[in-house]
């Protein structure tokens, strides 16, 4: 009897991918697909329309969590859920997450023409903001399936425009063509992600698929600084409230501190607004994001911990104000979900290596109520939120193979 990768087809989950990237597709050959924006709906209700024509139910809840669901003999019985999220950052590419949904619904699709029955459902889940470019942290979506944050302080997350969470996801619901809604908390037998590596270490040694072993830790803070609106050509220096020159040496004071020589540490500021931000204006409002990533738990609590009392000291005359959005500590997987998919890319002929993720995924949320894998193929030059994101026709095909496998053994 044929195996369901067999009936995996590549050009099928190819075109696919090129035609998600339509939503929101830049001028660069990038995407930006924010989560919960009118983009994303559009890309959603494609998602909806391909399920469909498969014979998946489409189901949603009060986070906007998109399920696709393949029924089975037992319906009782706890669904494996296997997939990724659609939303991107703003200069993002088009694999990032979208891979992990498109290979999850080509599963389904293959599962469906192998003709097996399945023992329990497999349900394709698209999470809800998981990149956090538009509301802060990410991973809101699966955060709240796992319940490790509460609906109501996910609603009432913010953007840039002071448009809540609680709104965005309104017009979400609203939006979709009868897709009921359920609870948010259900039980799972499992949980399978891929993802494209994003980063050089699959791609330099050829191999096309990566078992995830786990994830290193993050910590994430927004630091705002209050001084004082002043003239830009009157005000001597001694009488400033300068919130800009605060922050650069806040920055400066950070960067010196935290970086190591092993260059282990992971230490961004990537979001950075000044207010009034007027040439002739001393800078009264200074705000920025600051992202920490170590493998270590304790040199992550030590670094962390550095942030607050650094700002402090460096602030001048100025008011700091630091505040911590996320703790993750380090996080492995689990090791028969490791196995699992070593033995699938072994019945597969798919070459695979084990290997770290150092960057978030659904996935960590999903270990803290079932057991949950992870998979990676590589992606050029490990190049990812750009436009330049890449991937290989191959590796899309062999990750969603080794997916695939795996898939057949637990719901068999």
């Amino acid at each position: 009897m044929a195996a369901v990768s067999d009936f995996i087809d590549g050009e099928r989950l190819w075109r696919r991918l090129m035609q998600l990237a339509r939503f929101g597709e830049t001028t660069e050959g990038g995407v930006d697909r924010p989560a919960l924006s009118d983009t994303e709906i559009e890309a959603r209700a494609q998602l909806v329309a391909w399920g469909r024509n498969i014979g998946l139910v489409p189901y949603t809840d009060s986070l906007a969590n998109l399920f696709l669901r393949l029924e089975a003999e037992d319906p009782d019985l706890p669904p494996l859920l296997i997939g990724s999220h659609i939303d991107s950052q703003p200069t993002g590419g088009r694999f990032d997450g979208v891979y992990g949904v498109l290979a999850a619904l080509e599963v389904a699709e293959a599962i469906r023409s192998s003709g097996i029955v399945a023992k329990r459902a497999i349900e394709v889940v698209a999470w809800t903001n998981e990149e956090g470019s538009r509301f802060a942290p990410g991973m809101m979506g699966s955060a709240g399936y796992a319940g490790l944050r509460s609906v109501e302080a996910i609603h009432g997350l913010k953007d840039a425009n002071g448009i809540t969470a609680g709104d965005a996801v309104g017009r979400v619901l609203a939006s979709d063509k009868d897709v009921p809604r359920r609870p948010l908390e259900r039980p799972a037998l499992g949980y399978l992600e891929a993802h494209i590596e994003q980063g050089p270490i699959l791609e330099s040694l050829g191999i096309p698929v990566g078992i995830v072993t786990g994830i290193q830790g993050k910590r994430t803070f927004r630091v705002a600084i209050e001084g004082e609106e002043n003239h830009a050509g009157t005000s001597p220096r001694s009488a400033r409230k300068d919130a800009l020159v605060a922050a650069i040496a806040i920055v400066d004071a950070l960067q010196k501190a935290i970086w190591d020589k092993e260059d282990i540490v992971r230490f961004t500021v990537g979001h950075f607004t000044v207010s009034p931000n007027a040439p002739s204006v001393v800078p009264a409002r200074v705000e920025f994001s600051i992202d920490l990533r170590h493998p270590d738990p304790d040199i992550l609590a030590r670094l962390g911990d550095l942030v607050e009392p650094l700002a402090k000291d460096h602030a001048g005359a100025c008011d700091v104000r630091v505040t911590q959005l996320l703790h993750d500590a380090p996080l492995a997987f689990s090791g028969k979900m490791q196995d699992l998919l070593a033995q699938s890319a072994s019945s597969a002929d798919v070459p695979a290596m084990r290997i770290a993720s150092g960057a978030g995924h659904d996935a960590r949320h999903l270990q803290a109520i079932c057991p949950t894998g992870m998979l990676f193929i590589p992606c050029w030059k490990g190049v990812s939120h750009h436009p330049s994101e890449r991937i290989e026709p191959t590796d899309a095909l062999a990750g969603a193979r080794v997916l695939a496998q795996a898939v057949e053994q637990l719901v068999r």
